[in-house]
């Protein structure tokens, strides 16, 4: 049965001389693992450029009952990306989002919201030339909806302490470490009520933007122990110091 739709590459390995297993997140089938032949050859239709990370793709697929590795019968660029190879900024936020996000989608089945999701903030992300130093800030909060530990309590203006641990805004200190104050507090707060339409209300410097991003990397990790450590993240960091 051959379905088409749209997909966001989120992971690749080689294998054998010249092709490639790629795992896609799709919008009508989940996520979904493929086995793309002969990529590297001069004749194929199927470029490496088409599998880069959070490409987004328009796709033929062929399944085939009982079968976890499928075929893809032709493949283009539903996006290509304007401004994303050019700017290191660019590459290093997507490069984290990119393992975050494939870290936690697990799902073969569709979730057309949050592919939607994706998909549309993807395209500002590459788009927009000036305001995007806090994407990936604005994007995690806005993930975490979909997996299910959104903050609660922001618009509580009198409750100046988030608990990490609980994922709400508390009016007293919590007993335990896994907790934010002060700035940081504010800073988080204001990150939660910002959309994207006005991300650029969002002023930060480099080091409460660097607060932020280990803030929630942390929050991350207590919601979610299996995401383990993040790799990309040192790049990152390093982008905001």
């Amino acid at each position: 049965m051959d379905i088409t739709t749209k997909g966001i590459v989120l992971h690749k390995v080689k294998y054998g001389e010249t092709s490639l297993i790629v795992k896609i997140f799709t919008e009508e089938l989940g996520l979904q693992s493929f086995m793309v032949k002969g990529v590297s050859g001069k004749s194929s239709k199927m470029k490496p450029s088409y599998f880069q990370s959070m490409s987004l793709l328009e796709l033929v697929m062929h399944l085939k009952p009982n079968q976890n590795l499928h075929q893809l019968r032709d493949v283009r660029m539903a996006h290509s990306w304007h401004h994303i190879p050019f700017s290191v900024e660019k590459q290093s936020i997507l490069m984290f989002l990119n393992e975050v996000v494939y870290k936690t989608i697990r799902q073969e089945h569709p979730d057309k919201e949050l592919f939607h999701w994706i998909y549309h903030t993807l395209i500002w992300f590459d788009l927009e030339e000036k305001l995007f130093l806090n994407f990936h800030l604005f994007f995690l909060i806005q993930f975490s909806r979909f997996l299910g530990f959104f903050p609660k309590g922001a618009q509580e203006m009198n409750h100046l302490y988030f608990d990490m641990q609980e994922g709400i805004f508390v009016e007293h200190k919590p007993f335990h470490p896994y907790y934010l104050d002060g700035e940081t507090t504010a800073d988080f707060r204001r990150l939660i009520l910002t959309g994207l339409e006005n991300i650029e209300e969002l002023k930060l410097n480099n080091i409460r933007r660097r607060k932020i991003l280990d803030t929630l990397t942390t929050f991350y990790q207590l919601h979610l122990p299996e995401l383990g450590r993040i790799k990309s993240l040192d790049v990152l960091r390093m982008m905001s110091s």
